[in-house]
């Protein structure tokens, strides 16, 4: 078994072995011509983060991912190309680790003359750090909300006032419970919860991958009745995502971003995984949404865990994050393809009957501020239907600054 500190080393090493050994290959204006008069239309679309993550899809017996290779300009330089089957009904793309390379990616993907579309569900799939209030290393995971829960002001733990709990204060506010009263757009995403619940249902019916560290690692949490769901055995699960650049590990930050998770969704959300990546990309499909080239309502986020974001009682937290193995990194990965070909054959299997027409979302969908219609069920409130946010310009510091329509921010009462 590989241990956490090496798993935390291999990102490095996968760039390095991208960078030697894969040549990008150009599209011919020929092949690049073709392709604008007759764009790919895929049925379903897999957004992986990293090579381990996307090379689970590789040379398995469903379908042949490496059928079609298409060079796309924008993507990102270790990873440029996006894979299809032969029948073009499956494709897939490796954005890069982290908000920007995700941003960049899927945008550049998203508004390609490449593509359409219109009838495309998404399956971003990738592993991520677990909570183990809400689940354990090996589950799978499906989320209503993706929060950006690291978009706030953000103080030194040692420089903070007594009654902080926290040194993570939304933006615009001035306590950790404040709502934030800065607005960027990108701090909550909610997706189709009835398309949600369909791919639970479907990634139900796979037998999940386990390891033996990982049995043993969890058992540690068994001590804390908090913890119950982190000692249990790997499981299929809906909770949210929470978004992050920093990889963070310890009680402290997890339990400030669990309370931020709550507080961005109104209460609603669940603190469950930690990843890198989920808003940059949700954003870049909204926008693809907001001019009619992709549909917002067809976005599946599904996360697999192969760590603890916080140590169990008596271990410190920079042994959960740089020594401990966990033990679940490669049960995460390996369910990625479990959990994960099972939504995708049901979505093919009942395309005609169900999917072609579109799940029809019984919740909100979209970003915090309503840019796609609808009536936000979190944050102050769309600004673009009939229930407008009101721009507020204070005279404080801080406020008065960041409110300024100019620097586009938004700061709301």
């Amino acid at each position: 078994m590989l241990s956490r500190s090496l798993m935390l080393k291999l990102g490095v090493l996968w760039v390095g072995w991208t960078v030697s050994d894969a040549t990008p290959l150009r599209a011919h204006d020929g092949a690049l011509k073709r392709s604008q008069d007759c764009p790919i239309a895929p049925k379903i679309f897999i957004v992986d983060m990293f090579p381990p993550e996307g090379d689970v899809w590789y040379g398995i017996p469903e379908f042949d991912l490496l059928s079609k290779n298409i060079t796309v300009p924008g993507l990102s330089p270790l990873y440029p190309q996006v894979h299809c089957t032969a029948n073009e009904e499956v494709c897939q793309v490796v954005t890069g680790e982290s908000e920007i390379n995700a941003a960049s990616t899927m945008s550049a993907l998203t508004f390609s003359p490449l593509f359409n579309f219109t009838l495309t569900y998404w399956l971003i799939a990738g592993i991520a750090g677990v909570n183990p209030k809400v689940a354990t290393l090996g589950s799978v995971t499906f989320a209503r909300y993706a929060v950006q829960v690291a978009l706030q002001y953000e103080f030194d733990a040692r420089e903070i006032p007594a009654n902080f709990t926290t040194g993570y204060v939304p933006q615009g506010s001035f306590s950790p419970t404040q709502y934030p009263q800065s607005i960027y757009g990108t701090e909550v995403f909610e997706v189709n919860t009835a398309l949600r619940d369909l791919a639970v249902g479907f990634a139900s019916s796979a037998i999940l991958n386990d390891s033996s560290d990982a049995m043993a690692y969890r058992a540690n949490y068994a001590t804390t009745k908090a913890y119950g769901a982190g000692s249990n055995g790997p499981g299929v699960v809906a909770c949210d995502v929470a978004t992050s650049d920093v990889y963070y590990s310890g009680t402290l930050l997890s339990e400030a971003f669990e309370n931020t998770t709550r507080l961005f969704t109104n209460g609603s959300g669940v603190y469950c995984t930690t990843a890198q990546e989920d808003n940059a990309s949700l954003e870049a499909l909204l926008r693809g949404a907001v001019n009619n080239i992709t549909d917002f309502g067809r976005i599946i986020v599904m996360r697999t865990a192969s760590d603890f974001d916080r140590p169990y009682a008596g271990e410190a937290a920079t042994e959960n994050l740089f020594y401990a193995n966990q033990g679940g990194f490669e049960p995460a990965i390996e369910n990625i393809y479990l959990a994960g070909i099972k939504v995708v054959e049901g979505i093919l299997s009942e395309w005609n009957t169900t999917f072609f027409k579109g799940v029809n979302a019984t919740n909100y969908i979209g970003d915090i501020f309503g840019s796609l219609g609808g009536t936000t069920d979190f944050g102050p409130g769309s600004m673009f239907n009939n229930d407008p946010v009101v721009l507020k310009r204070s005279s404080k510091g801080i406020n008065q600054r960041r409110s300024l329509p100019r620097h586009s921010r938004r700061a709301f009462v």
